[in-house]
């Protein structure tokens, strides 16, 4: 079931039209990246979802409810994180958590179940009782996101969730996101974190000047774009003749030899990585190591966007 469907999306500010005819289905459970420069159209795509933006022309479903039509029964099903994400600063946490409780009209004895739940899930427990003011940014970002899980919904919208925030808390929002990966919830993400999207997303949608460029898994883009991999394939006993033999596979592009491994060039579109593996097989080489490196988001960014806005 789609949780998400755009069709033909357009988003116009007076003159300037910021989303140009994007099309977007997201399934159930699907982790969905979204990535442009600034300008692009994503927050006015989110927005648009989150029923925020309702002058738009184009079909925009959620869970099979337009979005327009059925605006209060939608807003019960998604959680909206946006890139400012606003707390209120004379609460204390748990102050904070039962006001949406209530909002989100939780009943009484439900409420401090649900709180203790994604308190536990955001890490934010030992900050029951803080004053929301006294929080640091990041912990006010993971409390900005369990204020939205209240409610359980099935579809998240989170524009920028890591911006501002410094390593360590980015890393733990990063970590926070993979386990709601692992508990199914379907998520629309927007970053310029390339590498932590890559890492995160079913499927990323890079978009530039409210167009989307390409769409797909990392893998997908890389074929299409023709970007090399490089594996590392460490061998029982590597020598020269086998190295010339693996330079001769359909699909490599370069053999480094070093010291302890190979370092193997191809295209993905000519040779999957799984086939390079039975290659060096068949040929006589045993193989002790064999490690792809992680695809580079950044590339695939530069080359598919010149940083225009619309």
């Amino acid at each position: 079931m789609l949780v998400v469907n755009i069709q033909k999306l357009h988003v116009r500010y007076g003159k300037l039209e910021a989303v140009r005819g994007i099309d977007m289905q997201i399934p159930r459970g699907e982790v969905f990246g979204f990535i442009g420069p600034n300008g692009a159209g994503k927050s006015s795509t989110i927005k648009v979802l989150a029923t925020l933006q309702q002058d738009f022309t184009g079909k925009v479903e959620i869970n099979g409810m337009d979005i327009v039509r059925h605006a209060q029964e939608v807003r019960e099903k998604i959680g909206y994180v946006p890139d400012f994400f606003g707390v209120y600063e004379d609460l204390t946490t748990w102050e904070y958590l039962q006001f949406f409780a209530a909002a989100y009209r939780i009943p009484p004895g439900k409420r401090k179940g649900i709180i203790d739940d994604v308190l536990e899930l955001t890490d934010l427990t030992h900050k029951l009782h803080s004053p929301v003011d006294a929080l640091s940014r990041g912990m006010k970002q993971r409390l900005s996101l369990a204020r939205v899980l209240l409610h359980d919904p099935d579809l998240l919208l989170l524009d920028e969730p890591a911006s501002g925030l410094d390593p360590r808390a980015r890393i733990e929002m990063r970590e926070l996101l993979k386990a709601l990966k692992e508990m199914g919830k379907t998520i629309l993400i927007s970053s310029h974190i390339l590498e932590e999207l890559a890492q995160l997303c079913t499927r990323i949608g890079i978009i530039e000047q409210g167009k989307m460029v390409v769409e797909g898994s990392v893998a997908d883009i890389y074929r299409q774009l023709g970007v090399m991999r490089v594996v590392h394939v460490q061998l029982v006993r590597q020598s020269a003749d086998l190295a010339d033999k693996i330079r001769a596979v359909a699909g490599v592009i370069q053999v480094d030899e070093m010291t302890d491994r190979l370092a193997i060039r191809l295209h993905e579109d000519e040779l999957p990585i799984e086939d390079l593996h039975d290659h060096i097989h068949s040929l006589g080489g045993r193989i002790r190591m064999f490690q792809p490196e992680a695809m580079d988001m950044e590339t695939a960014f530069m080359k598919l966007t010149e940083g225009k806005t619309a």
